[in-house]
């Protein structure tokens, strides 16, 4: 293996102890996720591209964080790299629950 590369595994776990680095991942989370099961399946943008029956231009985009999300668009990705798209939603504090 060439030694200008490492895996994906280790380059993630590397960076995971970076605080700034959790922080960005945090804000751009299903960007970081799409990109990231794209590569553990082995495709480039071109070829995920394909499956969803879209441009490579577009999966850059959703990959940059650059473009918000569609959920529309994501369910596709998401099919495509054989994943499935949750949504949480949670509360930010106590203010707003309900009272038996």
């Amino acid at each position: 293996m060439d030694e200008r590369f490492i895996a994906f595994e280790e380059w993630e776990a590397e960076r995971l102890w970076d605080p700034e680095f959790v922080a960005a991942l945090a804000a751009r989370e299903p960007a970081y996720q799409v990109a990231r099961l794209r590569i553990l399946r082995g495709l480039t943008q071109k070829q995920l591209a394909e499956l969803v029956g879209t441009g490579q231009s577009s999966i850059a985009r959703l990959e940059s964080g650059t473009t918000p999300p569609n959920l529309s668009f994501l369910n596709k990705v998401a099919a495509a790299l054989g994943a499935r798209v949750e949504v949480h939603l949670s509360p930010i504090d106590d203010a707003f629950s309900l009272r038996a």
